[in-house]
């Protein structure tokens, strides 16, 4: 690949941007900035799915996740710039990117290494130009403007390319799907002074180097200014496959040189190399546990569910059977409620009485209203006697209901023992007007009464 020479002409430019970076603790100026977080292992993060918290951090904006192409790293307004970090760090090491980049004027994709001492390894993007890539370094901060390498791509707007750097004590090694772009060598680096050889973490991200508020000259190494209303931008990075040169799990600044040689390793797994275990541990399915359960242990199983199977199949028996007791009780007594009414209809009929005369009637009916229907003939009752009775008179369909306990009757058996109004043995009739019930006349001898219509005794 070679040189472009009209992206070289802006190289010197480059340092106006990925120089200005900071950092809360800097080794160089003390000596109580805390250990950092070793990675000590290998992993490909696919960002299909968002990492996990213990590993990455979003520094500024917002970073979509999808199946089809990763982390989405969007610009849609002036201000926007989302980036993500790794929370661990790599002595040394291999980074190996899928990434896609975000066209736009002005726009940047990059991907960032970044030590506590700002020694730096970059790689950088420009949205005006889909056919170039570029390379760049730093150490300890300090701005060289002739660091920078730029190479050419096939479309890296259009496709996912594969970004890979290489970083040991001896050199950094560049590539691009797969060919080898770029080496740096500490001597090529003043002499090893600014060759970066500190721990360093990962950040991916993009950001506007044509934003009107950023210098001109950063401007026009961005490609111009940019306009935001022709947004969005994305940038997209479907994985990153990192390893751990040092394998520690943490390192320490031995002194304030900034070398490699003053770095301290602490062995042993890193936080990190845990949540990676815990995270890849796979699921067992069910016959897998089971499987690996002791043979004691499943035999213990099985005999315990024979046991509950057991209780299970007793309790239901005997659920049955007592519902089946309830139901044979219920069937005799509605068994011997239909031979009662029974007997009790064929008693009715035996005695000539119509079993379906009654069924107009009804026992609330009665109470309510007597027997008497509303059809039925009136019956004229005369005002109440002095003893509280009243008189039918002839027009009523009834005959007299107790013709004896008229006045006269009453005056006479007023005078006498015995039930109030009873008339005395062979005691005359009374007197009838022109009533045409029977008269009744009682005798010594008989205990009844003899009726004579309209006659005499």
């Amino acid at each position: 690949m070679r040189y472009l020479s009209g992206l070289l002409a802006a190289a010197p430019l480059l340092g106006l941007v990925s120089a200005q970076v900071s950092t809360t603790c800097n080794p160089l100026n003390a000596t109580d900035c805390p250990s950092d977080p070793g990675f000590g292992t290998e992993y490909l993060f696919n960002f299909n799915t968002t990492p996990s918290y213990e590993l990455w951090e979003t520094t500024a904006g917002s970073v979509t996740y999808d199946s089809e192409n990763g982390a989405g790293f969007t610009i849609n307004k002036q201000g926007d710039s989302p980036t993500i970090r790794t929370l661990f760090y790599f002595f040394f090491g291999r980074v190996e990117l899928l990434l896609k980049v975000a066209p736009g004027v002005g726009i940047i994709s990059s991907a960032m290494w970044l030590s506590d001492d700002l020694d730096e390894v970059d790689w950088e993007f420009l949205g005006v130009n889909n056919t170039a890539a570029s390379t760049n370094y730093f150490g300890k901060g300090l701005e060289d403007y002739h660091n920078a390498g730029v190479y050419t791509t096939r479309d890296n707007q259009a496709d996912f390319l594969n970004y890979t750097t290489v970083w040991t004590k001896e050199g950094i090694d560049w590539y691009i799907d797969g060919q080898h772009v770029r080496n740096l060598t500490p001597d090529a680096a003043n002499k090893t002074r600014n060759y970066p050889q500190t721990p360093m973490r990962l950040s991916l991200g993009i950001w506007a180097g044509g934003d009107p508020s950023l210098p001109q000259g950063t401007r026009e190494w961005a490609g111009g200014n940019t306009d935001y209303t022709k947004g969005p931008f994305t940038m997209y990075v479907k994985s990153a496959h990192i390893t751990d040169y040092g394998g520690g799990s943490e390192y320490a600044y031995g002194d304030t040189s900034g070398s490699w040689e003053s770095i301290k390793v602490t062995g042993g797994n890193s936080t990190a190399y845990k949540a990676i275990h815990e995270v890849q541990t796979p699921k067992l399915s069910v016959s897998q546990k089971w499987n690996n359960l002791p043979a004691g242990a499943r035999i213990g199983v099985y005999v315990a569910a024979g046991v509950v199977a057991a209780v299970l199949i007793g309790a239901l028996l005997w659920y049955c059977i007592k519902q089946r007791q309830v139901g044979a009780r219920e069937a005799r007594l509605a068994n011997e409620m239909e031979k009662m009414d029974r007997m009790e209809l064929d008693k009715l009929k035996r005695e000539g009485v119509d079993p379906d005369a009654y069924t107009d009637y009804d026992s609330r009916s009665m109470r309510k209203e007597g027997v008497v229907t509303s059809d039925a003939p009136p019956a004229n009752v005369g005002p109440l006697d002095s003893k509280g009775w009243s008189s039918v008179n002839i027009e009523s369909p009834m005959q007299s209901p107790a013709p004896f306990l008229n006045k006269e009757i009453g005056d006479v058996a007023g005078d006498r023992p015995g039930s109030p109004g009873s008339p005395a043995p062979s005691h005359p009739g009374p007197k009838r007007g022109s009533s045409t019930a029977p008269i009744r006349t009682f005798s010594a001898s008989h205990s009844g009464y003899q009726g004579l219509p309209g006659g005499e005794v």
